[in-house]
């Protein structure tokens, strides 16, 4: 029997050129597709009155290390070099299976409480066969979609960075495959999380690349971020051992020359940006013109909770705030006009919607409210006072609302938080990510008393 969900009366913002805005409209869902969205819809279905409210496609967060949720804030000052040091270097090698899981569950539900509806889970930290697991098992649990992008094992930056000569373990990675992502139209899906060249040998290199291409994943990999990175030329790297192409993301992307920005664009490559980290930790300047400038659909990604918050609404914020401010510096300085290419609201909410799923590849049934896609639907209250009065609705989204305005968030079909209360099991994922914490940091701090 067909289950019908009708979103009444709301300002809907479909992100879909082809379906438009609709100042007041109807979104209707059946099962767990987008069935019809106009202007008024008759439908025997259940009501969610989205009236006054703002409806929009769910955030896509392309890149985002969730196991390391158990451990969120411990970094607040932490330069990226520090970041190293302070969290991979000290926390990851101590982390369990359980920890990952409860890190996982949390970070997923995290996520559908600030409208993110799809994630790429960034998961360097399979330090055995079973924190891979764990850390699926907990993202099927939160029901949030997501791409598990399987990483290395971060037991020391001797042996993972740096020169490494580990590869990512071909036959778990192929294991994991063949267990829980069999096909590539489920609500999560596979890819592979490398650490590129610069920081491995070629071999090493050009052993994942192939490995992923072998499985038919995509690939997702960070670059340029900070000076050191972005001396290591990495795209101009990849590109003399033949591996550019359209299966890959290119991560930060910060201190790209001109000539691999075109590479990456010749190459149908994507991009991904997480500009408070970018800006915060001193990777570099957001690239977001940049990419425009390439032809490209920058996306954006929260990184890491240890240092910034897990919402895209910071984000988004950061990104727009940090390249217009880039923009504006450069032009007092050369004493010329600010051009009229400047950043809008709108495309910040491109990035992170459609974009997003547009790095992710999952463009075909996410990141729009199109009729045929999937219900990943997320209602922003309008009603707020820090929201209203709403005068342009993208603008309220972007630069006015935050998370305790999402008040209902659907994936899939499915209800994940309704009248601004997740519908899952929120107590236990909380009581599960405090104790590993407290194990976490008490063992960390025990290795440091020893050393």
């Amino acid at each position: 029997m067909t289950h019908r969900m009708l979103l009444r009366g709301g300002h809907v913002l479909t992100m879909d050129p082809q379906v438009a805005d609709l100042p007041q409209g109807d979104v209707l869902i059946e099962d767990d597709k987008i069935a019809a969205i106009d202007h008024h819809i008759d439908a025997d279905a259940e009501i969610i009155d989205a009236a006054g409210h703002i409806v929009i496609p769910g955030f896509v967060d392309t890149h985002r290390h969730t196991w390391e949720s158990a451990i969120r804030g411990c970094a607040p000052n932490a330069t990226l070099d520090d970041y190293f040091v302070e969290v991979l270097d000290t926390f990851a090698p101590l982390y369990r299976s359980d920890d990952v899981y409860a890190s996982n569950l949390a970070g997923a539900l995290e996520c559908l409480n600030a409208g993110v509806t799809t994630l790429v889970d960034w998961s360097h930290i399979n330090n055995s066969p079973e924190h891979p697991d764990a850390a699926i098992t907990a993202l099927q649990e939160s029901g949030i979609r997501a791409q598990y992008a399987y990483g290395s094992a971060n037991t020391s930056l001797a042996k993972y960075w740096f020169n490494s000569a580990e590869v990512i373990p071909a036959d778990d990675v192929r294991r994991v495959r063949e267990t829980y992502f069999a096909g590539d139209d489920g609500l999560l899906t596979l890819a592979l999380a490398t650490r590129g060249p610069g920081f491995c040998q070629d071999d090493v290199v050009t052993a994942e690349w192939q490995m992923a291409r072998d499985l038919g994943i995509p690939i997702t990999v960070h670059v340029a971020m900070g000076r050191l990175a972005g001396r290591f030329a990495m795209v101009e790297q990849l590109d003399r051992l033949g591996l550019l192409g359209p299966d890959t993301t290119y991560i930060h992307s910060c201190y790209f020359s001109d000539h691999e920005w075109q590479r990456v664009a010749d190459t149908g490559g994507t991009i991904s940006i997480a500009a408070q980290v970018e800006l915060q930790m001193g990777h570099g300047w957001p690239p977001v013109n940049k990419s425009y400038q390439f032809g490209l659909r920058p996306s954006l990604s929260v990184d890491v909770v240890t240092t910034v918050p897990g919402d895209m609404f910071t984000q988004m914020r950061a990104a727009f705030g940090g390249e217009r401010a880039r923009v504006n510096a450069s032009c007092w300085e050369a004493n010329t006009a600010v051009p009229d290419t400047m950043l809008t609201a709108r495309q910040m909410l491109e990035m992170a919607t459609i974009n997003g799923a547009h790095v992710a590849g999952l463009e075909d049934r996410t990141g729009s409210l199109t009729p045929g896609k999937q219900a990943d639907v997320v209602v922003i209250d309008g009603r707020s006072i820090n929201v209203a009065p709403i005068i342009d609705p993208v603008a309220a989204v972007v630069l006015c609302a935050d998370v305790s305005n999402v008040s209902t968030v659907i994936v899939d079909g499915a209800i994940r938080k309704r009248d601004g209360k997740l519908t899952g099991h929120v107590g236990r994922a909380r009581d599960l990510v405090e104790s590993s914490r407290d194990y976490l940091v008490g063992a960390a701090a025990k290795e440091k008393a020893v050393a």
